[in-house]
């Protein structure tokens, strides 16, 4: 965990350059609620504390680069109890949780706090009144307006503290991916099923790839041990299924982003996924069951 969330800090760091010193309280904020939360679960419960293994570190992390810099610092603690005791701790703690806290945290706070969630600030270098995020442009009609790949590479544009600066997300995915702690099956089977159903949606593939929350779902969300497939083709039907929805929300929804609905969707489905891909040995004969 402390590996994901060293990961993380390139993106950190492009947020706090881009948004300000806000960007840090933000994600201290959600970090320490977080830890707070699972802390005082284990207290009140009367359970082994788990504040240990740092995982409290990576959902608040997380969660804080899911939403705009200029969310109350009150719904980021309210959405770290939403990640932490709601999803996390009452269905039995870590490796136990039936889908990604931090994704249901920010689709809590979107459908919660609709007008907060998507009130965007002007990165660092950009006209003030350029706030809109790409998928925002795109789904508008103003494409004239949009960001520049390179503008979009680095993250100078409008969007959740964590998610705009693409390249430090790839880093950050590429050393875990490196470090063993991740496999590629995933992340690649989400940027590449994104890309493919962009285009046969009549969509940019490269904008629809780079925009919203893409990467930072395909490296730090999709890869959650507990809520994704353990068996390669499960991955892969897993990233597909994500990259599949996300482009069908963005497509013929009224959200403009679809990648924590996606993520979300798909992780229910995952034992479904496990239970249809998962290998039998060959020649073996299993009892039947007992009536």
């Amino acid at each position: 965990m402390l590996t994901v969330a060293a990961a993380l800090v390139p993106s950190l760091i492009a947020a706090i350059y881009f948004f300000g010193f806000r960007a840090l309280i933000m994600t201290a904020v959600c970090v320490l609620s977080c830890m707070l939360f699972e802390l005082l679960f284990t207290m009140i419960t009367k359970r082994e504390s788990t504040i240990e293994d740092c995982s409290a570190v990576v959902t608040g992390m997380i969660l804080a680069f899911n939403v705009p810099v200029t969310l109350p610092l009150w719904m980021a603690m309210f959405g770290s109890f939403i990640a932490i005791v709601v999803v996390k701790c009452l269905f039995g703690g870590i490796g136990c949780n039936f889908a990604n806290p931090a994704a249901t945290a920010r689709i809590f706070l979107l459908v919660s706090f609709a007008t907060r969630m998507t009130d965007w600030t002007a990165p660092r270098g950009v006209d003030s009144m350029a706030t809109a995020t790409p998928l925002g442009l795109i789904a508008s009609g103003e494409t004239d307006k949009l960001p520049s790949i390179m503008q979009m590479l680095i993250g100078q544009r409008g969007g959740s503290l964590g998610e705009t600066c693409a390249i430090a997300l790839i880093l950050g995915g590429v050393f875990l991916i490196y470090k063993g702690i991740i496999s590629y099956e995933i992340p690649v089977s989400v940027i590449a099923s994104v890309f493919v159903f962009a285009l046969l949606f009549g969509a940019d593939p490269v904008y629809a790839v780079l925009s919203g929350g893409v990467m930072i779902g395909a490296f730090f969300m999709a890869t959650d041990y507990s809520t994704s497939p353990v068996t390669t083709k499960g991955k892969v039907i897993f990233g597909i299924g994500i990259g599949f929805i996300t482009m069908v929300i963005r497509t013929f929804c009224s959200y403009p982003e679809g990648m924590s609905f996606a993520i979300l969707l798909m992780n229910i489905l995952v034992p479904h996924i496990d239970r249809l891909t998962i290998t039998k040995p060959f020649g073996a004969i299993f009892a039947p069951k007992a009536k």
